[in-house]
């Protein structure tokens, strides 16, 4: 039975669509290790996740939007009508507006990136299973963001806000990345893979995803092209 803001005790059903092999282990252990928590399904391809929803609902449903054969907004929006008690949660790299506006639209109640502790993590499915909306700070002010653009309802308007903003970035530009994360940087410029950049470095690739993922954060980007350009208008590179 699924779990209610009346029935703590209950064990909260946990489903997760999520392409990456290590994080999909890793939140599954982390769903398997709390006692009031039950892995209920795994799906790793769109398709999949659509199957899956055709089977019994769970509780909490985790989806990650970059699958390799499509779009995880199709899974939310799918889900929202086979499963309409289920709580949404995104869990993702990606940090764009573009992309939480579309979950939230789409039916998402949460939105995660996939750097939170395993605590965090754990907590946060508790929350969205009792009726929250846990959502990162850094989500949160761009959410904020795109409200704030939208209720000016002129182009004109909007204009003003983003010059702002490239003015603060500018200001900031000198401190904006970390040693570590202009290293990594200076790698994915020159072409490097994240396995190769990960060897060079003598880290995980998975550490090296969390170093591109905060650069696209830092810069507001979400595909490596943008991320060059971005760090060049910036200074952070050479022209």
């Amino acid at each position: 039975m699924p779990a209610t803001p009346d029935s703590p005790a209950a064990t909260i059903h946990v489903a997760i669509v999520e392409d990456d092999p290590d994080f999909r282990a890793a939140l599954s252990k982390v769903v398997q290790a709390a006692p009031d928590m039950r892995l209920a399904h795994t799906a790793a391809t769109r398709a999949e996740g659509l199957l899956m929803l055709q089977g019994p609902p769970a509780d909490v449903l985790l989806v990650d939007l970059g699958l390799p054969d499509g779009s995880g907004i199709d899974v939310i929006q799918t889900a929202v009508v086979q499963w309409p008690s289920c709580h949404i949660m995104v869990s993702t790299n990606f940090g764009d507006e573009t992309h939480v506006m579309r979950s939230i639209e789409a039916g998402a109640a949460g939105y995660l990136l996939k750097d939170s502790s395993p605590a965090r993590m754990s907590d946060e499915i508790r929350s969205l299973a009792s009726g929250g909306s846990p959502i990162s700070p850094i989500i949160a002010r761009q959410v904020l963001a795109r409200f704030r653009a939208g209720a000016s309802g002129q182009a004109g308007a909007a204009a003003a806000p983003e010059a702002a903003a490239n003015t603060e970035k500018a200001a900031a530009a000198a401190g904006l990345l970390s040693a570590r994360e202009r290293e990594v940087l200076d790698y994915i410029t020159r072409g490097f893979t994240t396995h190769e950049i990960a060897r060079l470095m003598q880290l995980s690739h998975f550490t090296v995803r969390t170093f591109v993922r905060r650069i696209y954060d830092k810069l507001k980007v979400t595909s490596k092209t943008e991320a060059i350009y971005e760090a060049r208008t910036l200074g952070l590179l050479p022209d």
